[in-house]
């Protein structure tokens, strides 16, 4: 009775784990699919008319202190295609072998960019990922950076309905920086100078002069505003939304969700940055490190539009009559690719702008994992040889307590007539078969716990490697070879359909749809996972033998919506593990007994042969 009522609870809490992980990785993706494919239909739809507002700031403050507001999305602007918003302005081009984009006259922000080699879908051929798109298209996203008047100031600046001019013709390059002015006809003379790296930092200098007869006092600020909530991933170990390293408050996530309840969090800091940012994309501003900023994160809404915004004040500048005044602003607008990131996190002496990955609490382990992958592919030429390889060095760094973890296993299963006896003499004592094994375990030098060790010791590295295919770009549309052409999605082929002889997505089928996808390589990994398993002796026990039965199916189903690549090297690692775990057994004079095991499978004997 006691072991009937282990059994079912064993199928119970599989039964929960499988489900478990459907509803918080197979549901969200599904969802995503979902919102994605409704997000195609409404983008083919006129969008309806809608006003974008700012973003809100913190209350007033008295006369010649700092603005009660940074500028944002003026109000009253109409929804258009993007195409007809970017006609509505006089631009600038962006030409660089990353980037390409414009830049507005009216107004003056950055707010056009694509890019050169990342693309919506592992087609070449398909449409360019787009980064900013300008105010009155269905996703305003862009930057922004100036001078705003003291609260309480009556200087006129130049604000998104500004009509700038441009000295000289040509477009922004790497080589070629541009230059916009704007006369505000009171005697204050704006001057901005852009330029471009070869990849996705761009440099701002804005100067002030004075010609009038009054001082003026003006604050720097720059902005990332980004109109409507986008959509994301949704998953709790990726995050987006805003996010910044604000000096000794040190790093700030805060979802789209959480800074709409909050409306606005401000912060008082030095040597601070700060943007938004997607899971592969990212708009950040990078003032000086030595700057004093105001800080804000903040949300506002019209209607049914939401905004948000990361912006900063600098110290406020007093430009005399005949004088002038400079500020500088960087803007990182790009892909979170890890080698440029380090590279401006080390260049320009940021506060941890490394951080703009999210690597996670163990970054220790994970930024690592990236490296290595990332420096066998430069040697192999494909992420999926490099992840096998970094198996490898993996298995060779822990070979030593893999062979002593075997080595205990191969005693148990050397041990096992004596365990089966001991059970036969003492049928209804369970204790004292207990006392009795336990002795035996002594006598032998065995560890009962060993099997869980190499398990144990895949823990880190699968998260690891799991964090790493998800939020690295880099793995991104990175193929292998045959059906899988993006390591970083799962395997598309499905066991449910005959792998595509059948012509429909199993997938789609309603209620048991989420549990009806499963390819190749995860059934692959599952037949790997059965054959270690069958390797080692079986749990004395009934509950824990159960669990580990059933262990090869659930990670088989669960794995099957996990990237390819992780199933790959899950694979890959079992593989390895079997062929290092039968030498040593071998070694140790233990029977390799898979095919029997095999044969008890359908036989019902707890032990083969």
């Amino acid at each position: 009775m006691n072991e009937h009522r282990n059994t079912i609870l064993a199928v119970v809490l599989s039964a929960v784990v499988l489900i478990g992980w459907q509803y918080f990785f197979n549901f969200p993706q599904m969802e995503k699919r979902r919102l994605e494919e409704q997000g195609k239909v409404t983008q083919t739809q006129p969008p309806a008319p809608q006003q974008q507002p700012g973003a809100s700031t913190p209350a007033p403050q008295t006369p010649g202190s700092a603005p009660s507001a940074v500028p944002g999305q003026p109000a009253g602007q109409t929804a258009l295609s993007r195409d007809a918003a970017l006609a509505a302005s006089p631009r600038v081009a962006i030409t660089t072998p990353r980037l390409t984009g414009s830049i507005a006259l009216k107004g003056g922000r950055i707010d056009d960019l694509s890019f050169v080699k990342y693309r919506e879908t592992v087609d070449p051929k398909s449409p360019a990922i787009v980064l900013l798109s300008p105010s009155g298209a269905p996703h305003p996203y862009y930057a922004e950076f100036g001078w705003v008047a003291a609260s309480g100031g009556t200087a006129k600046v130049p604000d998104a309905n500004s009509q700038w001019r441009q000295e000289g013709t040509g477009a922004l390059t790497p080589a070629t920086p541009v230059t916009l002015t704007f006369d505000n006809g009171e005697g204050l003379t704006f001057r901005r100078t852009i330029a471009i790296d070869d990849n996705y930092l761009f440099t701002i200098r804005d100067d002030v002069s004075n010609a009038g007869s009054a001082p003026v006092t003006l604050y720097p600020f720059g902005l990332v505003s980004r109109h409507g909530t986008p959509q994301v991933q949704g998953y709790y170990i990726l995050h987006e939304g805003l996010v910044g390293v604000l000096g000794d408050q040190g790093l700030q996530e805060l979802t789209y969700k959480s800074i709409e309840d909050k409306k606005s969090v401000a912060f008082k800091i030095t040597n601070g940055w700060l943007g938004i940012t997607d899971k592969y994309w990212a708009a950040t501003l990078l003032p000086n490190t030595d700057a004093a900023l105001q800080a804000h994160f903040s949300s506002a809404a019209n209607g049914t539009v939401k905004t948000y915004q990361a912006d900063y004040l600098l110290d406020p500048q007093t430009i005399a009559p005949g004088g002038s005044g400079s500020a500088n602003a960087r803007l990182f607008a790009g892909a979170k690719e890890g080698a440029v990131v380090d590279r401006y996190d080390t260049a320009l002496k940021l506060n941890r702008f490394e951080l703009l990955i999210d690597w996670g609490w163990f970054y220790f382990i994970t930024k690592p994992m990236f490296w290595t992958i990332d420096w066998l592919y430069k040697f192999l030429g494909n992420f999926g040889l490099a992840i096998l390889a970094v198996t490898v060095l993996v298995k060779l760094v822990f070979f030593p307590l893999a062979n002593k973890s075997y080595a205990s296993m191969a005693k148990m299963k050397a041990a096992q007539p004596q365990i089966t006896a001991l059970r036969e003499r003492y049928p209804d004592d369970k204790m004292k078969q207990q006392q009795e094994m336990m002795e035996i375990y002594r006598k032998e030098k065995i560890n009962p716990l060993a099997g869980c060790l190499p398990i144990a010791i895949q823990i880190p590295v699968f998260f690891s490697l799991y964090k790493v295919l998800f939020v690295t770009i880099e793995m991104r549309h990175a193929p292998f070879f045959g059906w899988i052409r993006d390591l970083s999605a799962p395997d598309p082929t499905n066991l449910f359909n005959l792998f595509g002889l059948i012509p429909f997505d199993p997938t789609t089928v309603p209620m048991i749809g989420h549990f009806l996808s499963l390819g190749i390589w995860p059934l692959i990994m599952g037949v790997t996972m059965w054959a270690q398993m069958k390797l080692n002796p079986p749990p004395p026990d009934p509950t824990q033998k159960m669990v580990f039965d059933w262990m090869p199916v659930i990670f088989t189903f669960m794995l099957a919506s996990f990237p390819a690549g992780l199933v790959i090297y899950w694979a890959w690692n079992n593989t390895l593990s079997v062929l290092q775990q039968a030498v040593i057994m071998r070694k140790n004079g233990a029977k390799i007994e898979i095919i029997d095991n095999l044969k008890a499978v359908f036989t019902g004997n707890k032990w083969g042969g």
